[in-house]
């Protein structure tokens, strides 16, 4: 009777992760389409709330603006969620955070203006935010070790899945409000964590123990970790959603005036993210075999190359443009896995929330800022995708932060 039950409790014990796994692949998912919903509508949603008509100017202005609070929203989530997280617990944290962001993309169904929209924006990058953020965490902490750079990568491709979800509302829904509509499935999976995910035994040891000096955010034994972590991950924001925010209206602007370009943006956007799926699940591999150092030095290398070719080579558009976006949105795939596997680990689990949030998000205060500059770089460069190569430079500087890192 006695060995059945440990058999029992051994069964439970296996299942349990996973469980953990698919409600954060799931959340992470909605992550990706929040993201990205709006940039993809963008070119039709502004015009929309205007009153009909924008002028690529006004376009452009407060496409910029509508970019950068759904990136700030996001840097305050990542910096929120992480010591919240640290506080009440990886699960209550992961919850609220999905909550937050599911009932904001609800909102934006009825949104009457520009300016409330770019409050809604905000908000549901925050819960973005946290839902990257702790979900990464809990993930590591409840993963058996041996597995888990392939578990954290296989996690990072959940975002690009929801990027192609994205692609698909785009294709099949002209009415941007409907697709927002979608909103209520990350409410529904908030519920679903709330009620079936078991707490992460690395918070509760962590919360019940003394904590000693090596538990300061920028003490000697963190501060190293710490500004690095954010170099690189900051760098790699910058680049990131500067072209991610704009590649729809790109697209656009290779296109002959007068058409829509739904399709092409669908499509663009469902490339993205199967782009990134295949590149989340290579980093995993990538990671167990090269190390992290090796991992990202190539992925990095990889971006700077697949974004020269893709903005410097295409003036209309054309079915390569597909190709080549493919390829940088691998690599993209890559850096998200490999820097989800490693950021996590050089932490100790009682600030291991707060220390990954801030590497996670300091970045986003200078990305969002940047964002708002490329209406004018557009401007002075002769061409988005002009200033969008200005912006993939930003992968030069995480390079060199993983090139001096030994």
């Amino acid at each position: 009777m006695e060995t059945a039950q440990i058999s029992v409790n051994q069964e439970q014990h296996t299942k349990l992760p996973w469980v953990a796994f698919s409600l954060c692949m799931v959340a992470y998912l909605f992550g990706g389409t929040a993201s990205t919903l709006m940039a993809t509508y963008l070119p039709v949603a502004i015009p929309q709330l205007l009153g009909g008509h924008a002028s690529p100017e006004k376009l452009g202005e407060i496409g910029a603006w509508v970019s950068a609070a759904f990136l700030y929203g996001w840097m305050i989530g990542g910096f929120l969620f992480g010591p919240l997280a640290d506080t009440i617990g990886r699960v209550r944290a992961l919850g609220l955070a999905t909550a937050l962001c599911g009932g904001a993309m609800l909102a934006t169904t009825v949104v009457p203006n520009e300016y409330v929209l770019l409050l809604l924006r905000a908000l549901t990058g925050a819960g973005v935010g946290g839902v990257l953020l702790v979900s990464t965490v809990y993930l590591s902490e409840v993963w058996p070790a041996q597995s888990r750079p392939v578990a954290l990568g296989v996690l990072a491709t959940a975002f690009p899945v929801g990027i192609v979800a994205t692609g698909g509302l785009a294709s099949n829904f002209s009415d941007w409000r409907v697709a927002f509509s979608i909103g209520v499935l990350p409410v529904a999976i908030s519920i679903l964590i709330a009620l079936f995910l078991p707490e992460s035994a690395s918070w509760q040891q962590g919360r019940n123990q003394t904590k000693a000096h090596t538990d300061k955010l920028f003490n000697v034994e963190n501060k190293a970790n710490v500004i690095s972590g954010a170099i690189i991950f900051g760098s790699v924001l910058i680049g990131l959603w500067g072209i991610f925010s704009w590649i729809p209206t790109w697209v656009q602007s290779l296109l002959p005036p007068g058409q829509t370009g739904q399709a092409e943006r669908g499509i663009t956007m469902m490339l993205l993210g199967m782009g990134g799926i295949l590149g989340g699940v290579a980093s995993g591999f990538l990671v167990s075999r090269l190390g992290p150092r090796q991992t990202l030095l190539f992925t990095f290398g990889g971006c700077i190359l697949a974004c020269g070719l893709l903005f410097l080579t295409n003036r209309t558009f054309s079915p390569v443009v597909y190709g080549e976006l493919a390829l940088l949105s691998l690599f993209f795939g890559i850096s998200q896995g490999s820097l989800s596997s490693y950021v996590p680990t050089l932490f100790p689990a009682t600030i291991r929330g707060t220390a990954t949030g801030f590497c996670f998000n300091v970045g986003r205060l200078f990305t969002a800022t940047a964002v708002l500059f490329i209406g004018a770089l557009t401007a002075g460069l002769g061409g988005i995708g002009n200033a969008l190569v200005v912006f993939s430079a930003a992968f030069l500087i995480a390079f060199g932060a993983i090139w001096v890192r030994k």
